[in-house]
């Protein structure tokens, strides 16, 4: 495991904590990590609503980047609350997709932390919609 996901994977683990914030809102039973081009780490966490307005941890992650005025991405972890690695869903896919759409096959994404397994988004999602 190199040096730049086990950051990736400190960052994640410390911003999840999951925690009820309302009758209708969790947060932070998920939390990823995404790494941008400059090699900056932004992290995220899921927030569940009951109205299903909620965020993906990813997605939340990537609008921080975003946010921040960064917007190339060049890998992804996520962690659920029992420290297991996540692999993006597919709304999350999809909008790595549309940020990088030339260059989005290149994502690296942590599928198990623990062995070490990595796929890249194209081979997650080999062909987009558009």
């Amino acid at each position: 495991m190199d040096k730049i996901w086990a950051e990736m994977h400190a960052a994640a683990c410390a911003a999840c904590r999951p925690r009820k914030i309302s009758a209708h809102v969790e947060a932070g039973s998920v939390a990823a990590a995404v790494l941008s081009s400059s090699g900056k780490i932004y992290t995220g966490v899921c927030v569940d609503t009951a109205c299903s307005l909620g965020i993906c941890a990813e997605r939340n992650a990537l609008f921080n980047m975003l946010t921040c005025g960064e917007n190339c991405v060049e890998r992804v972890l996520a962690i659920t609350a029992d420290g297991k690695t996540a692999a993006p869903c597919g709304a999350c896919r999809e909008l790595l997709v549309q940020l990088m759409p030339d260059s989005y096959k290149n994502v690296l994404i942590m599928l198990d932390y623990d062995s070490g397994k990595i796929a890249t988004l194209g081979e997650l999602t080999p062909d987009w919609w558009i």
